[in-house]
């Protein structure tokens, strides 16, 4: 049983298999032709910078701001640092393994079935689950963009159906208190109201939104226009995609430049006293807001089929998206909390506000910016479209999927029905969900990935070690690691004397008990004994320095989410575990290989 579910696939034989061509069921149908390799350096770093510049920073780069003030340029280039380690762990194994399927080929190469078709599970969250938060952001900005041309969508065709029932809800209770609905709608605005402008636009959407039987119809058909042009562009193939994505990225690229240096002009350098004025505890708010802005550059390894030359392009591009998107977000996080005071920036269009009355005061430049906006969320829509059907298609390959998933359209040359069971799994829940539901839970699976694709490299360090050439330079992580961590508690301890106390001092929050109190604290305490345990094993097997930074630090940042978020990543993965037991481990192709390499 155990064997069974850490059985491994070679280097050799995933790499044989994606040179067989397709699968069982394409050469059954006479499909013909694998996936048009049509991607260069070139076109791979515009991808990846289409992937990663989109929601974080045009979006939650205000509240981000607003909670940690000019320090969150430090959470930036912290989590950069976090990412760039995972970057190389992925350049690693995309130059070894330059076959499409990202962290969940690397994982079936490293640590066996089971993890693999953990990862692969996961990945769900960070590709379709991260475009339905995308298509939500999509619809927000291009309906403030509709209304600045005049053109008003109703309510209840705009919003979601979870939003618009809570506004309803607590304006219904308001009221019955003895409150107006004019009254709450004229003080909806203030800081101290008890009924906020977002909950008044929800209670409208309800009430007039047509009724089907006792229902009322409340669904953002914004958001499903978006995913039903992106799915149609997609399905018709990477080349169409990538001309799409590279016009659109160049655009949205040249946006940002503007808002920089037409920003620096304005900039008062008085408003980045004090730096950090809420601490470490309020950038680290942000955590999550700054790691959304950074998530994408792991897709592109999901392209490696359609590069030209995946070995040399892909680690590359990965990388330097990467660095290009760094800079970009540092000098953009400066040059906002110098053009106004962080105390304003909790809004959410905050590159547009800096341009408006309360800024700099140059209306055209907010106007541009609103449509650089909608432009910049529909290239990273366009990447993670592409990337969920081609992890479809690979676990499809192993047998872990069925075999329709990884058809190749014959025509197209693209993963036909994956793509539109990818459009069918987005559109549905962007009708009526929120934007606060699904952020966060991307993001935890996001950090999951590079903490499984860091935690491969470890496990494939002798052999990447062995071979020669690698992407991630290997440094002995005996001596230095523990120095790391020990400088690491020198600097929280000298910013936060108190930082031991408080976490071993259960609070619990009105309403909650010792036992709430505490489950706040497991995500640390598992990070701490990772940590104990990975020093144990660099002191003993010496192993690699880079990837443990990148597994530790990726790891810390999941702490940073909270025991809710995991609480619902646990769920999702015991889903997929149902998933996988029930069709996955008895239809996988390791169960008919007699190749001992593999198992």
């Amino acid at each position: 049983m155990i064997a069974s579910l850490l059985r491994k696939k070679s280097i050799e034989q995933i790499q044989a298999d994606a040179a067989a061509g397709l699968t069982d069921h394409a050469i059954a149908s006479n499909e013909g032709g694998g996936l048009r390799r049509t991607l260069g350096v070139f076109d791979l770093t515009l991808m990846g910078i289409a992937a990663i510049i989109g929601a974080g920073i045009f979006a939650m780069v205000g509240k981000a701001s607003h909670n940690g003030g000019p320090a969150v340029a430090l959470l930036f280039v912290f989590t950069a640092t976090a990412c760039a380690f995972s970057a190389l762990c992925y350049a690693e194994f995309a130059s070894r393994i330059p076959v499409a399927g990202s962290a969940y080929t690397y994982a079936y190469a490293s640590m066996g079935e089971f993890i693999a078709w953990i990862i692969g599970w996961d990945l769900i969250v960070e590709y379709a689950i991260g475009n339905i938060a995308v298509a939500i952001s999509w619809s927000d900005y291009f309906t403030g963009l509709m209304k600045g041309y005049g053109i008003d969508i109703p309510l209840h065709f705009t919003m979601d159906f979870l939003t618009a029932k809570r506004g309803y809800a607590a304006v219904t209770e308001a009221v019955a208190g003895g409150a107006s609905v004019e009254t709450l709608t004229s003080g909806c605005a203030s800081s101290d109201s008890v009924i906020g402008c977002g909950q008044i636009d929800g209670y409208l959407a309800w009430l007039n939104a047509p009724m089907l039987g006792p229902i009322p119809m409340v669904a953002d058909l914004p958001a499903l226009l978006i995913v039903v042009v992106i799915t149609t562009l997609v399905y018709i193939g990477i080349r169409e995609s990538k001309l799409a994505s590279n016009v659109m990225t160049v655009l949205k690229v040249g946006i940002i430049l503007l808002v920089i240096f037409l920003g620096l002009n304005y900039v008062n350098p008085e408003n980045w006293s004090p730096f950090a004025p809420n601490g470490i505890e309020g950038v680290l708010k942000g955590v999550s807001a700054v790691f959304f802005a950074y998530i994408g550059f792991d897709a592109l390894s999901t392209t490696a089929e359609e590069c030209k030359n995946p070995r040399r392009d892909l680690p590359v591009a990965i990388i330097l998206s990467l660095v290009i998107c760094t800079v970009l977000y540092i000098a953009i996080a400066l040059v906002l909390t110098g053009m106004v005071s962080y105390t304003k920036l909790d809004v959410g269009d905050p590159l547009a506000f800096v341009f408006g009355p309360e800024g700099a005061n140059i209306p055209w430049v907010a106007g541009i910016i609103a449509v650089s906006a909608v432009i910049a969320l529909a290239t990273v829509f366009l990447v993670f479209q592409i990337g969920q059907p081609r992890i479809w298609m690979a676990m499809s390959r192993d047998g872990l999927l069925p075999k329709i998933f990884s058809s190749i359209h014959p025509k197209f040359h693209t993963p036909w029905f994956a793509t539109i069971i990818t459009g069918i799994v987005v559109a549905i829940p962007a009708l009526f969900m929120n934007l606060t539901e699904v952020t966060d839970l991307a993001s935890i699976g996001t950090l999951f990935a590079f903490v499984v694709v860091c935690a491969g490299v470890l496990f494939k360090d002798e052999e990447f070690r062995e071979s020669g050439t690698r992407f991630v330079p290997y440094f002995n992580s005996q001596f230095i690691l523990p120095i790391i961590l020990a400088a690491v508690v020198g600097i929280v301890y000298y910013f936060n004397p108190t930082f031991v106390s408080d976490f071993l001092t259960l609070t619990p929050a009105e309403g909650e008990g010792m036992l709430g109190a505490f489950s706040h604290k497991i995500p640390m305490i598992f990070f701490l004994i990772v940590a104990v345990i990975l020093v144990y094993f660099s002191l003993t097997k010496k192993l690699s320095l880079i990837p443990i930074l990148g597994l530790l630090s990726c790891l810390y940042l999941m702490t940073e989410l909270g025991v809710t978020n995991w609480m619902r990543f646990g769920l999702w993965l015991l889903a997929g575990l149902v998933i996988y037991f029930i069709y996955g481990r008895k239809h996988s192709k390791l169960n008919a290989s007699p190749d001992p390499a593999e198992n």
